[in-house]
C-alpha cells in the first residue's frame, strides 16, 4: 500500500477496501470527532471524494471512497508529500518543518501551520484551498500537545495514518480511565 492509501485505510473500518459513508463517520468519532462534526465531514468526504475513486462499475450512488484509487482524490494546493501516486515523498515532507517550524525545529505551532497553508495555496485553483484548512486544522485539533505544538512525528503520522490509530488508542484508554 502507498503512504496514502495507508492513510485512508484506517476509515475502512471492516477493511475490505472501501471506505462507506458509515465507516467514513465511525473513522472521525473514533480520532475524537464530535458526532455532528463528524456527520458533516463524513457526507462531504465521501459525496466529493466517492465518485472519483470509484470503479466504473460500483454500485450507485457512488459515495464510497475505493482504497486502491485514492490517488485519483488528491487536492491541489498541499504541502508535495505525497506524489502522483501516493507515494510518501520524504525530502517534501521534511520541507514543512525546514520552512515553516519557525519556533522549534520539530513541531509546528498553528501560525505556523497556517503559514505553511497559505504558502502552498496554488493561486489558480482556489476550490483546492479549502481541503488543506480542514484537515491540518483538523489534525492539529485533535495531535497537537498542551503547549500548542503538532510534533513532526504526529505530522509524519498524518500521511501513513499512524496519528488515526494513535487518537483512538488515547480516545479508547480515556474512556476506560473513566
Amino acid at each position: 500500500m502507498t503512504a496514502l492509501q495507508k492513510h485512508a485505510e484506517f476509515f475502512d473500518r471492516d477493511k475490505d477496501g472501501i471506505i462507506t459513508p458509515s465507516e467514513m463517520f465511525e473513522g472521525y468519532v473514533a480520532i475524537g470527532c464530535d458526532v455532528e462534526y463528524a456527520r458533516a465531514t463524513a457526507a462531504s468526504v465521501s459525496a466529493g471524494v466517492g465518485a472519483i475513486t470509484s470503479p466504473v462499475d460500483a454500485p450507485l450512488p457512488h459515495l464510497s471512497i475505493y482504497v486502491e484509487f485514492i490517488h485519483k482524490a488528491m487536492h491541489g494546493s498541499d504541502t508535495g508529500a505525497y506524489d502522483a501516486k501516493g507515494r510518501f515523498v520524504p525530502e517534501k515532507f521534511e520541507e514543512i518543518f525546514t520552512k515553516h517550524a519557525k519556533v522549534g525545529p520539530d513541531a509546528l505551532t498553528s501560525m505556523e501551520i497556517e503559514e505553511m497553508i497559505l504558502a502552498n495555496r496554488d493561486p489558480v485553483d482556489p476550490q483546492s484551498w479549502a481541503a488543506p484548512e480542514k484537515e491540518w486544522g483538523l489534525i492539529y485539533k485533535l495531535a497537537s500537545d498542551n503547549e500548542g505544538f503538532l510534533h513532526k512525528d504526529s505530522a509524519r503520522g498524518i500521511y501513513d495514518g499512524s496519528v488515526f490509530y494513535k487518537l483512538e488508542e488515547q480516545r479508547t484508554s480515556s474512556r476506560s480511565d473513566m
